[in-house]
């Protein structure tokens, strides 16, 4: 229950950062996501279950605050966790490289649903300008932050882990 909680105000700070302070800065011209950065990690590190409640929990918050079909950002956010906390069992978390090809991919996949849901359907046609000027930019973004915050996250697991571990042995 206190890791649920705990991962629960994680992805609070990141929905605020993500939406309060990177838009705030004048040299970004997109912001990481950091949603998105958080539900495949958790789904790549903890599983399936862990991946779904991270991307639910994200997804809410986003259709909450952003206009549109209630469910729309949710659904993708849960089939993201949990097609990511598949590879938990066949990938070692430790290496880096495997983590950085799953957030391009995501993040690919998202900005394509964006693209298609949002755009495609109003007969906004013009593909080459929108994967130029806003997928390009997002994607080097995040797959940059997830270098820090992914690791962030191992070690906050890592660490979590360790104190239950340390909790629930007894010296007798």
């Amino acid at each position: 229950m206190k890791k649920r909680l705990l991962n629960l105000v994680l992805i609070l700070l990141a929905f605020a950062v993500q939406n309060c302070i990177f838009p705030q800065l004048p040299f970004l011209s997109a912001s990481p996501n950091l949603l998105l950065i958080l539900t495949f990690s958790f789904g790549f590190i903890h599983g399936r279950d862990a991946g779904m409640f991270c991307g639910f929990c994200s997804g809410i918050l986003l259709d909450l605050f952003y206009s549109g079909p209630f469910g729309f950002y949710t659904l993708f956010y849960v089939w993201m966790g949990y097609a990511n906390g598949i590879f938990t069992k066949y990938y070692y978390e430790d290496y880096i490289t495997f983590p950085l090809a799953l957030s391009f991919i995501n993040d690919l996949m998202y900005n394509m649903y964006i693209y298609i849901f949002r755009f495609l359907i109003r007969n906004r046609l013009d593909f080459f300008y929108y994967f130029r000027s806003i997928m390009v930019p997002e994607i080097i973004f995040t797959v940059i932050t997830t270098l820090l915050i992914y690791r962030i996250v191992l070690a906050f697991t890592r660490k979590m882990e360790e104190w239950e571990q340390r909790r629930d042995t007894t010296i007798v």
